[in-house]
């Protein structure tokens, strides 16, 4: 079956580069060194007829005659190369605007064929469109860098956590939903990474690494777990960190990574977190915290998250964004830097839940605008509010966030 879908951008994602410029400096060097030694090769008498007739006189001669002048580097080339150089984890993002870079983060997804929404997804003909509403599906794909929870494991393999109420495993297939819904990158600092073992995260990193999809908050050890996404637009680099605080107690269902074993970046202890931040503030313009914290089910914020906020704003941190309450939660700004606590679930179960996407707009290193889009998911698809429903949700968000002002499409301004 082939799924219609809206033409969209093309976003270039530059992983590996090293290894192109790698092989075409070797094709290079190899053609400039046989055309040196053929130029020392020919005879003499041939070179006289060359002089004659005023021909190039060395292949050498013929070669830079056809080159075409060397560019001036962008500066988002000089930015990739140095950050190759350097072998973080980079890529390139094409933007709609040539000065501006456009953000968009959603919370949790869940995409296990058991559970409601897949179930219903596939029932529906798998067909995008009945999972998202059209102008929902434009804001995602029209985002030059998308951002999501990835609250599941892609496995087909492990056994479920013992005792763990809720375990989930998606069909690594269900990973092509991706590229449907404009997804470029996704947290994997959540307490379900890990529901069916060390196979299912380690899975999971192999699918996503297939689908071509970056991903941050947990790796095959502890150093990867702690490795920044780089992305690169509009001579901009943004970095992206991850952590989750979730399980909290001395033996957590999912696992911490360790320097030899796989698993989460873990935040109740900040330390390494904190060390993460240093990272990433050193080597970008940006740094954007997509956090697991909070309390289930709660709107106000937990005493962990006022705790640890400050801290990471202090650290480098640019935006906060927060997830894992399945719940909307307050917008603050905390040392100067913007937060929104949770953004609850975004396209998770069958119930009527309102939800947001977020979307922030960089110009020259700098926010330029943060606005707060209503959704809702009811009957398994998540749609955009308008009209006194989006009217209704700005109100609470304004109720339940008094340090901040709202206004009526959503953007919200932080005091200083």
């Amino acid at each position: 079956m082939v799924i219609k879908m809206k033409e969209r951008r093309r976003k270039r994602r530059m992983r590996l580069l090293r290894l192109f410029f790698g092989v075409l400096g070797s094709v290079l060097g190899v053609g400039a060194l046989a055309m040196v030694l053929l130029h020392f090769a020919m005879p003499e008498e041939e070179k006289v007829v060359y002089e004659i007739f005023h021909l190039p006189s060395s292949p050498l001669e013929i070669f830079a005659a056809g080159a075409e002048p060397e560019k001036e580097q962008s500066q988002d080339e000089i930015l990739l190369q140095e950050a190759l150089e350097q072998n973080q984890e980079v890529y390139l993002a094409e933007c709609e605007s040539q000065d501006t870079v456009t953000l968009l983060f959603a919370g949790d997804i869940l995409m296990d064929d058991h559970y409601a929404v897949m179930s219903t997804f596939h029932n529906r003909g798998n067909d995008i469109n009945q999972a998202f509403d059209q102008g929902l599906l434009e804001q995602m794909r029209n985002a030059d860098i998308f951002m999501i929870n990835n609250e599941f494991t892609f496995t087909s393999r492990g056994t479920p956590t013992v005792n763990k109420k809720f375990t989930f495993r998606a069909n690594p297939g269900n990973v092509s939903m991706y590229e449907e819904m404009g997804v470029d990158i996704v947290s994997v600092a959540n307490n379900h990474i890990y529901d069916y073992g060390e196979i299912s995260l380690l899975d999971t990193l192999d699918t996503l690494e297939q689908a071509e999809i970056p991903y941050v908050g947990a790796g095959r050890n502890l150093q990867e777990s702690m490795t920044p996404v780089y992305y690169i637009a509009n001579g901009m680099k943004i970095a992206f960190v991850s952590a989750t605080q979730i399980e909290r107690n001395s033996v957590p269902d999912t696992k911490e990574a360790t320097q030899d074993s796989a698993g989460v970046l873990r935040c109740m202890n900040p330390d390494n977190l904190l060390l993460v931040i240093e990272e990433a503030k050193k080597n970008s313009d940006y740094v954007i915290l997509y956090i697991h914290w909070g309390t289930e089910s709660q709107e106000a914020i937990d005493w962990l998250q006022e705790q640890q906020a400050p801290i990471y704003a202090q650290a480098g941190v640019d935006l906060i964004i927060g997830d894992h309450p399945h719940c909307l939660q307050k917008m603050d700004s905390v040392e100067g830097v913007p937060v929104i606590y949770s953004l609850g679930n975004f396209w998770f179960n069958s119930r009527t839940q309102n939800s947001c996407v977020v979307k922030v707009a960089l110009r020259a290193g700098e926010m330029e605008s943060f606005q707060f889009i209503p959704c809702r998911q009811s009957d398994c698809r998540t749609a955009l509010l308008t009209g006194q429903e989006k009217t209704e949700v700005l109100d609470y968000m304004r109720t339940i966030s008094p340090n901040v002002t709202i206004d009526e499409e959503g953007y919200v301004f932080f005091a200083e």
